[in-house]
């Protein structure tokens, strides 16, 4: 699976962006989000990305942040919802106020993303409402080598294993100490969740 790349990016025609990684240029595509922070053409970029696999298709997907990212996930995983309603959900709202919309139940701002009617709102809030509270907040940088945050880091971590992101946020808080490292705070706060 190819969850980063780091390269020159090449093109952006939305919604796709080209990046040139040692010689092999990697068409992705991204949401506008991601688009109204990228480098000029040329310069160098750190993506996170998602490969996906279906019968007919091939994609890879490109987010600037770590928390799009898993909201782009996290979407998906609601019955009825693909790729393209993700890429808009994040075309159209930030992840923070995303988040507030479905914790609030406000449907009526929801049903204004493309692609999302009164039915698919009302499934995101009720299958959607314990995952995306803290996504905005405990994921807040992508996990990309040296000068990540350790806390972020362990809250990506913690979600890869199954943590809900309010548990995350809870036991992050906890754990996290001046100096910590992310495996440190990861060891602490898994223990912490066993008690």
């Amino acid at each position: 699976m190819i969850g980063r790349l780091k390269g020159v990016l090449v093109a952006k025609q939305p919604p796709w962006i080209m990046v040139d990684v040692g010689g092999v240029g990697y068409e992705l595509e991204a949401p506008m989000s991601t688009f109204y922070d990228l480098p000029e053409v040329g310069r160098e970029v750190v993506l996170c990305t998602h490969y996906a696999v279906k019968e007919d298709t091939v994609a890879l997907y490109a987010f600037l942040r770590e928390d799009e990212r898993a909201l782009f996930r996290a979407v998906q995983k609601v019955s009825g919802i693909g790729a393209r309603i993700a890429l808009a959900v994040l075309s159209g709202v930030s992840v923070e106020e995303f988040s507030r919309l479905v914790q609030t139940s406000d449907l009526a701002a929801l049903t204004r993303i493309p692609g999302i009617g009164k039915k698919t709102a009302e499934r995101i809030v009720v299958e959607l409402r314990d995952r995306v509270d803290g996504l905005g907040g405990a994921v807040v940088a992508a996990a990309t080598g040296a000068g990540a945050d350790p806390a972020a880091e362990a809250a990506i971590a913690l979600q890869a294993l199954g943590y809900k992101p309010v548990e995350v946020t809870r036991l992050v808080r906890a754990a996290s100490a001046p100096g910590d490292r992310a495996e440190d705070i990861i060891r602490k706060a898994l223990k912490a969740a066993l008690r």
